[in-house]
């Protein structure tokens, strides 16, 4: 093996001097280009979490309920009945701002082979995206663009594959003008003794490539996704992969019934880093060596180097390791589905991952180095407080005039353009789709029992306190389930970040962190797993810090109680009460985004205790049948939430009198968490079961026909026939995409 790396082909591979000179201690010697291109992968941001590892390890991971932790392709949990569920985060936010349909459209088929290379079959999706403004006459455009391929994207591959993505959430802030995020939240059900691990084991046995034929899309997609975006950037569409939804339906059959042969020993998917990730980890997780001979490795494309197999993220691929002996069961399955699997390699003894072509070995590294041991980071983080100040006096609120004017806003407005693309009901498990619940809910036949699912985070808060905006993300996403009646079991997280290199955008990952740790364990909540996707910039211009909260439930299978009023003349109650607020803790609204422009102070202030508390009484009052509705309290405040409980097909709304003290427009539109709108015939049992865990229920109204009123103390804030809002609210999406 020869080398030539000059300075400008290492700096090429985003890796440092530094790096590099690790590398050459590790071999013993100059790498070769291809050993090179292995190494930059690996211990690229995407592959190898230099920069957060170190502080990942504060995040809670054990639980009554946890069989896997982080560490594998998905986290698993037990939930009884001899079943498990594994579910997973992840992000495919620079491939999507390159080309929005194919960036998106593979990001949910890497999240599904995540699922289902663990023995489990995906059963639902949710969605977290964020796009830049849609009415800038700059980058309006641009956006648009983005949000109708990625939209389109995440449609094609989550309907032809078969699996209803059941809800999520988008947003829309300048920051993502450069930078969208598309994180996609994949769930899936298996038998707990069907679980796979993508462990090697067992020198001699075969190592089998199934699935598509590897291409020269890709190549270097995880190293794209661990650096800011430049204005070349448009110019690195091949690094983003082409994927084949029909070919994964097939490939998830086919993996799920050799599993069932007993001929598998261990199965890995070739997401990021490609067949380079599943050689080495494998051999790593196993203590074990792999080596492959390229020239066995089915391609699609003539005159490939080893450079470019190994890189290579051609989608719809897997790496199995079978049982000696046994390979003939493994393709006969594989030849029933019609796909090809080839055996190119061996589990050796040596712990190193040795690749040939032509009989010559062209990369030879030790496994562990390569996937355990990549540098590891305590970047400076030095908090930096955004310099926003708050107005000098807020002018007089529009009560009349702002509530139409904050459901019409993008991040509030129905996302039913979006949702309406997706097949959200296919497989018959779904019991609450999108924008019918607080949370997505699905049957599981098997258990005669439901999984609730939730996403949830807020960049605007999370900018103003990363600490404080990660732990409301934690406490509406576990809000929304027990606002349905389940139980909170467990997390998966996508943190979304700027530059790690510059201090103030690392101790905004920092905070975050903490945060997050420190409310999953109030909300026992421990983190399964997740994905860190960092260098969110362009041109120098970062994100909001963003981290995103995916967060499963249990419950009995039932009607779900969902977010629309049915009757006219039930009470309406505020569980949690009026919560306070101050000028201060105003400025992340929707109401200073939408009609004042501004963005200031802190977000809305949480007691973790209290929520806990309020969650439990929502949780037993829904158990106890006793919510006809139920609704949090989240964007755009009281008003808001009161209004989408008025947009169900009875048209039913409400008569609010609340006696509180707040300014008007606080009172209305303040964002304080805890609290939890209920329509009901018997509030005199759920105030006794609220006052049970000491919080609030007051009475603060009655269900009417057709119109919206809130008063305070008597005086008329504002009055409205629902038709009026809900066309606001119905058509303002696709006004702005069209």
């Amino acid at each position: 093996m020869t080398s030539t790396i000059t300075p400008d082909l290492i700096a090429q591979h985003q890796l440092t001097p530094g790096e590099y000179r690790k590398i050459v201690d590790i071999l013993g010697r100059e790498p070769t280009y291809t050993e090179l291109g292995i190494f930059s992968v690996m211990w690229s941001e995407h592959c190898s979490y230099k920069s957060s590892r170190l502080h990942l390890k504060k995040l809670p991971t054990r639980g009554k309920l946890v069989v896997q932790g982080p560490g594998e392709n998905a986290g698993i949990i037990d939930i009884g009945g001899g079943y498990v569920i594994a579910f997973k985060i992840e992000s495919h936010n620079h491939p999507s701002f390159i080309e929005p349909f194919q960036g998106a459209a593979t990001g949910v088929g890497g999240i599904l082979r995540d699922i289902f290379t663990m023995g489990a079959r995906p059963i639902a999706v949710l969605d977290g995206l964020r796009f830049g403004r849609l009415d800038d006459p700059q980058t309006g455009p641009r956006n648009r663009r983005i949000l109708s391929g990625v939209v389109a994207g995440i449609a094609h591959y989550g309907n032809c594959f078969g699996v209803p993505t059941i809800g999520g959430e988008c947003a829309f802030e300048p920051c993502y003008d450069g930078n969208p995020l598309v994180n996609v939240f994949a769930l899936g059900i298996a038998k707990k003794e069907d679980i796979f691990y993508a462990k090697a084991t067992g020198a001699g046995n075969p190592v089998i490539y199934v699935g598509a034929r590897t291409g020269r899309d890709g190549i270097h997609g995880a190293s794209m996704a661990s650096a800011e975006f430049t204005e070349e950037s448009k110019q690195k569409r091949p690094n983003v992969q082409v994927g084949d939804p029909f070919m994964e339906k097939l490939l998830l059959e086919a993996c799920l019934e050799a599993m069932r042969t007993g001929a598998i020993v261990g199965i890995q998917d070739m997401g990021a880093a490609g067949l380079t990730c599943s050689t080495c980890e494998m051999g790593s997780r196993g203590s074990v060596g792999i080596e492959i001979e390229l020239d066995r490795v089915p391609q699609r494309e003539t005159g490939m180097s080893p450079y470019e197999i190994m890189l290579s993220e051609s989608q719809e691929r897997m790496l199995l390791v079978a049982e000696k002996g046994r390979e003939e069961e493994v393709f006969r399955v594989f030849r029933k589905w019609g796909l090809e699997a080839a055996e190119v390699g061996i589990v050796t003894a040596d712990g190193k991952l040795r690749v040939k072509q032509h009989g010559q070995v062209v990369a030879e590294i030790p496994n562990r180095e390569l996937a355990d041991e990549a540098p590891l980071y305590d970047r400076p983080h030095t908090p930096k407080p955004p310099a926003l100040a708050a107005p000098r006096e807020l002018p007089a609120a529009d009560i009349q005039r702002a509530l139409p004017a904050l459901l019409a806003a993008p991040d509030i407005c129905s996302k039913r353009w979006i949702w309406q693309q997706y097949d959200y009901q296919v497989r018959t498990n779904t019991l609450a789709g999108p924008e019918a619940a607080d949370a997505g809910i699905l049957r599981i036949k098997e258990t005669g029992s439901s999984v609730a699912m939730s996403l949830d985070g807020n960049g605007r808060y999370s900018f103003l306190s990363p600490r404080e905006g990660a732990q409301l993300a934690v406490a509406e996403s576990c809000r929304n389930l027990s606002v349905v009646g389940a139980q909170p079991l467990a997390a998966t997280n996508c943190l979304n970040f700027g530059n790690p290199e510059r201090p103030e955008i690392m101790a905004q990952l920092v905070e975050a962190i903490e945060g997050m740790a420190e409310a999953c364990r109030v909300f026992e909540t421990p983190i399964t797993g997740g994905n860190v996707s960092l260098y969110n910039e362009t041109l120098g211009e970062g994100i909001y810090p963003t981290p995103v909260l995916g967060i499963v439930g249990l419950m009995k299978t039932a009607a779900p109680v969902t977010i629309p009023f049915k009757r006219a003349g039930r009470s309406v109650i505020l569980l949690g009460g009026a919560g306070t607020c101050d000028t201060a803790r105003f400025g992340g609204t929707q109401y200073a985004k939408e009609i004042l422009h501004q963005l200031w102070g802190l977000p809305p202030a949480l007691d973790m205790d209290y929520e806990k508390r309020v969650q439990s009484a929502i949780r037993e009052i829904v158990g106890a049948g006793l919510a006809e509705s139920a609704h949090d309290v989240s964007d755009g405040g009281l008003a808001v939430a009161l209004a989408e409980c008025g947009f169900g097909p009875a048209g039913i709304g409400a008569q609010i009198d609340i006696p509180s003290d707040l300014r008007p427009e606080f009172l209305a539109f303040h964002e304080g968490p805890s609290r939890i709108i209920i329509s009901t015939a018997d509030p005199k049992r759920a105030a006794a079961i609220a006052e049970k865990h000491g919080v609030p229920a007051a009475a603060i109204g009655v269900t009417i026909e057709g119109s919206m009123e809130i008063r305070q103390r008597g005086i008329t804030l504002g009055s409205w026939e629902l038709a009026t809002l809900k066309s606001a609210y119905d058509g303002a999406l696709e006004s702005y995409v069209r």
